[in-house]
């Protein structure tokens, strides 16, 4: 009986309604693109995001950093750990919407008392049973409940693939920052060379009555200074390569006997070319972090229909097939067949404001995700103007700070020269080297800049960009 009236259950099942609202896009106000400059719709969808974007650096020994990163790095791990997770979910919320068959099997053994009308008999027995359970979706409730939970899925998918564009972003500014690091410390150690032998000069000097005590302590306190700045930098060089290391995930042993991996120099990196004029503001909606928060929106959104489906009455059918008999040999005989079927409905009727508290917490939780999609846009756009403006004044100060530089190591040259010839104090080839030494330094860190900014642009686009094809 239940077998036969299954498709018609089944039928009313599926042309059932769902309650609660179907998802829809909020309409954000949106400009077609960053830069100056329309962008047409060929050239629009032709712009796609590009996976390896770290290998425009053009740097080896990075890009292997990095690969090894993807694949071992913890927090990554942990993401993929949570996809899993909500993709056993789905199925449990996929398998909601399907029937339910079980079996068992069971032996009984008993006694009756001797003082029952029947006296006391022993009795012997054997049940095998099939059941088939199933609770029809007429409101939704469970469609609703896939459909969250299909939401949470990709919401995850999207949130590991924001962890990986962090990790690698995260890797490649932490292996700048140490080459940053390197060159400051060789730049550092070189000037301490340059100022040890002036120093040994003029202690030569004053010792032979030619210069002043005033001169050769000069010296010597500068000396002492750039002594004082190399074991700093060393340390800042242990601290990132550390760093590094935890990253790129390797065990408590290796961040002790192995050694971060060195490749080009900070001023050898290739930085990538300016982004195309004009690429369009689809490309931040693939943001990952985006995307994720979209998708938490849509599960948020589905959660209303569950908990409105608690208004309406549950309908469930329980069919029973199987046998029972004292003896094992006539278990499955047809005399000792026994079926069921069960009908169940129910339905609050007055439960003090539970559901209606359910519906509005539900209600309350997609506002959170509605303001939180349209905070992700709006760090979107921010991240990615910021990016922008800080990768144009970083190429700009770097330009002033190398012509800084140059005008700084003639000026050192023309003072060097002129003390030698006794026309100045050896007070102007102090000032000319403490100034060529900070003009390098600061041209290193506008170099990082440069290159840390590169990175934001392409962290803040979701990965980078692919430039339209030719035709």
């Amino acid at each position: 009986m239940l077998i036969k009236s299954l498709p018609l259950w089944l039928a009313i099942a599926l042309t059932g309604c769902a309650v609660g609202p179907d998802y829809s896009r909020p309409v954000v106000e949106m400009p077609g693109a960053w830069q100056a400059g329309a962008v047409a719709p060929a050239v629009a969808a032709d712009v796609n995001v590009a996976p390896d974007w770290w290998k425009s650096f053009n740097d080896p020994v990075l890009d292997q950093l990095v690969d090894e990163a993807l694949a071992y790095n913890r927090n990554l791990a942990q993401a993929a750990a949570r996809v899993e997770e909500a993709r056993a979910q789905a199925g449990i919320a996929r398998a909601n919407l399907a029937p339910q068959l079980s079996a068992n099997a069971g032996y009984q053994r008993g006694r009756t008392s001797a003082d029952s009308a029947a006296g006391s008999q022993v009795s012997d027995a054997r049940t095998a049973n099939g059941a088939l359970s199933w609770e029809l979706d007429l409101w939704g409730k469970l469609r609703r409940a896939n459909e969250a939970a299909l939401a949470n899925l990709a919401a995850s998918e999207y949130n590991r693939d924001a962890t990986r564009l962090s990790v690698a972003a995260t890797v490649a500014q932490t292996y700048f920052q140490l080459r940053s690091f390197d060159t400051q410390l060789d730049i550092t150690r070189r000037t301490l060379v340059s100022r040890e032998e002036s120093l040994r000069i003029n202690k030569r000097r004053f010792e032979g009555g030619v210069t002043s005590e005033l001169t050769y302590r000069q010296a010597e306190a500068e000396a002492a200074s750039a002594r004082a700045a190399v074991p700093s930098l060393e340390q800042s060089v242990i601290q990132s390569e550390n760093a590094l290391a935890i990253l790129l995930g390797r065990s408590p042993r290796a961040l002790v006997d192995s050694k971060v991996a060195r490749g080009s120099e900070l001023e050898a990196l290739q930085v990538p070319v300016n982004i195309p004029s004009g690429l369009p503001s689809e490309l931040l909606m693939r943001r990952p972090d985006v995307q994720a928060a979209e998708q938490q929106l849509k599960a948020a959104n589905a959660r209303i229909g569950v908990a409105r489906a608690a208004y309406f009455p549950s309908i469930g059918l329980t069919g029973l097939l199987g046998s029972q008999s004292a003896a094992l040999d006539t278990l499955f005989s047809g005399p000792t067949r026994t079926w069921s079927f069960v009908g169940n409905l129910a339905m609050p009727i007055f439960d003090w404001g539970k559901t209606g508290a359910g519906v509005d917490a539900a209600s309350a939780q997609q506002k959170q995700a509605l303001a939180a999609y349209e905070l992700a846009i709006q760090s979107a756009f921010g991240e990615t103007l910021d990016a922008l403006s800080f990768t144009r004044t970083a190429r700009d100060r770097q330009a002033a700070l190398f012509t800084q530089l140059q005008a700084l190591q003639e000026s050192l040259r023309l003072a060097r020269l002129r003390y030698d010839n006794g026309y100045s104090s050896y007070l102007e080839v102090l000032d000319s080297e403490r100034g060529s030494y900070q003009a390098e330094l600061q041209l290193v860190s506008a170099r990082l800049d440069q290159l840390q900014a590169s990175v934001n642009l392409y962290k803040a686009l979701g990965g980078g960009w692919n430039a339209p094809a030719q035709h």
